[in-house]
């Protein structure tokens, strides 16, 4: 009797599977999406046909970006991992900026 209570105690436990919602897990996410916006954008900056209105857009996309993703990665100050993905996008944000500075002083 008291085994197969617990095999249905088991059972049910099993079955029920909890919704539990990972902040980091999501942020981790967020954080992987944003890194793959900046390289894309990285390669549509790099592009030597891009015109200067486009690359002054894309420098002010890639800084918005970054400005997410630096925001994330803010909110796991524990995250050891983390600050040198927000050192990395601030610094194509720059780079991206010096782009449009460059094609803009012709």
């Amino acid at each position: 009797m008291r085994a197969s209570c617990l095999a249905l105690l088991a059972l049910v436990l099993a079955g029920c599977p909890k919704q539990v919602e990972r902040v980091a897990g999501t942020d981790d996410s967020r954080i992987d999406a944003a890194s793959a916006q900046l390289e894309e954008l990285r390669l549509k900056e790099q592009s030597e046909e891009l015109p200067c209105p486009d690359r002054c857009t894309v420098a002010q996309q890639t800084c918005t970006v970054a400005e997410e993703l630096c925001g994330l990665v803010e909110a796991h100050p524990d995250r050891t991992d983390l600050p040198p993905r927000c050192v990395q996008a601030r610094e194509q944000c720059a780079q991206a900026n010096a782009g449009c500075t460059r094609c803009q002083n012709g």
